[in-house]
């Protein structure tokens, strides 16, 4: 959903509609969530004819491999060398069961991407996989070039039963990847109304013209939400909003509703039906580069659908 910088036809809010190129990449682990990540990133690609590639980073720190549990440093000066190469060896070993358990769920991802979007291949090319060592923010900037839009779970395999939480590497992989990032629930089906919370921001404006450039959520009813007081410029902000979607082809139904954004928001989704929210990482706050946004990290929380956050 990246906007290009080359000139061409605008929409109302001076948006250039170019399709933008790069891959769809699906971040997957042990968690609940893979499952999930391998269906959005097929729909997604499939949606826009972009080539998909399943990313696994053997992450010591989260248990993936056993740098965390390396036992020989442990082990005194008086230790029996036996003892030392048998721990050796254990740790050779947990790190290649962690390999291989890692190339058997990307092999899974495939299957499973190939035969919910059997066209895909044909129509990009052949969907890749890979296994990468070391901390999962590095890697995913290391392939953030190439990268259209980023698909994680909302928690990974170490945290994911900390229900109410988010994962430990969510908030620092937002922070760091400046592309769109869908973080899904544990259950996929093709959303039907979409949301975009919509506050009057640089982060906002964009959003909308990267939605009326790609054809990712084309076709899917959007409402534009914005919370706050009933003012003329909050209207005519939504107003030009919509104008914008509308040229595209989307249909675009506006709500102005009262309240604070973390309770206004979860109430209007629940109300409507909406099945994916999407919205800016960091509004209008001063630090938006140290912090997420207040709103952001609540809705990322306590949401119930899958949320697609921009930056």
């Amino acid at each position: 959903m990246t906007p290009s910088s080359s000139t061409s036809p605008s929409s109302p809010l001076g948006a250039p509609l170019v399709p933008p190129s790069g891959k769809v990449m699906a971040c997957i682990d042990r968690s609940p969530y893979a499952e999930a990540v391998c269906d959005f990133a097929a729909w997604s690609a499939e949606r826009m004819t972009a080539p998909l590639s399943f990313l696994h980073v053997l992450d010591a720190t989260s248990g993936n491999v056993p740098g965390d549990r390396n036992l020989t440093g442990a082990i005194g000066l008086g230790a029996r060398e036996d003892l030392l190469e048998r721990l050796s060896e254990l740790d050779e070993e947990r790190a290649r069961l962690a390999m291989e358990q890692g190339r058997e769920l990307l092999a899974g991802a495939l299957e499973r991407a190939r035969s919910m979007a059997p066209g895909l291949e044909a129509a990009t090319r052949p969907i890749e996989a890979r296994q990468r060592h070391g901390e999962l923010v590095d890697a995913l900037l290391a392939v953030e070039a190439e990268t259209r839009m980023l698909v994680l779970g909302k928690r990974g395999s170490s945290s994911a039963a900390q229900h109410g939480h988010l994962g430990r590497h969510l908030e620092g992989v937002i922070r760091a990847v400046s592309k769109p990032i869908l973080v899904a629930q544990q259950s996929f089906a093709p959303p039907e109304r979409i949301m975009f919370a919509y506050d009057g921001s640089d982060t906002a404006r964009k959003g909308i013209q990267m939605l009326a450039g790609s054809p990712l959520f084309r076709g899917i009813p959007c409402h534009l939400v914005y919370v706050g007081a009933d003012k003329p410029e909050a209207r005519n902000a939504l107003g030009n909003a919509a104008r914008a979607l509308e040229a595209a082809g989307f249909e675009a139904e506006t709500a102005l509703v009262p309240g604070n954004p973390d309770d206004a928001l979860p109430h209007y989704q629940a109300e409507q039906g909406i099945d994916l929210l999407i919205m800016g990482a960091f509004g209008h706050s001063r630090i938006r580069h140290m912090i997420l946004g207040s709103t952001t990290t609540a809705m990322l929380r306590r949401c119930t659908v899958s949320v697609m956050v921009l930056r």
